[in-house]
């Protein structure tokens, strides 16, 4: 069984209680400090401003950046709109929508205002 006395477990566990309240104690007396800034956080707007231009013009001089153009935007456009046109039913579902809200219709439901 429990070779340990009642008394010295007690006892034990007393010595282990008191010292949880002494650290929660100890944690609520201590000051909060506010989180320590550190790299980019450090330096200020236009200094950070400087150093991302610089990275940028890197950037482009290796040849590694990218930039978006109307061409591209107009590329990438036509493959949404053609995945959307795909689905035929969310095609049938947004058609019928733009119909109900003609104003023909809300004429002929008596929703006009």
């Amino acid at each position: 069984m429990n070779s340990i006395p009642a008394t010295e477990s007690e006892a034990l566990e007393l010595a282990q209680t008191s010292e949880l309240e002494d650290q929660q104690a100890t944690d609520e007396a201590a000051p909060k400090r506010a989180k320590q800034r550190r790299g980019f956080a450090v330096l200020d707007q236009e200094a950070r401003r400087e150093i991302a231009r610089a990275g940028g013009v890197a950037a482009h001089a290796v040849g590694l950046a990218h930039r978006f153009t109307s061409e591209l935007a107009r590329e990438a456009g036509k493959k949404g709109g053609a995945t959307t046109a795909a689905d035929r039913e969310h095609m049938r579902e947004i058609g019928r929508k733009g119909g109900y809200g003609k104003r023909g219709f809300r004429k002929e439901t008596g929703d006009a205002k």
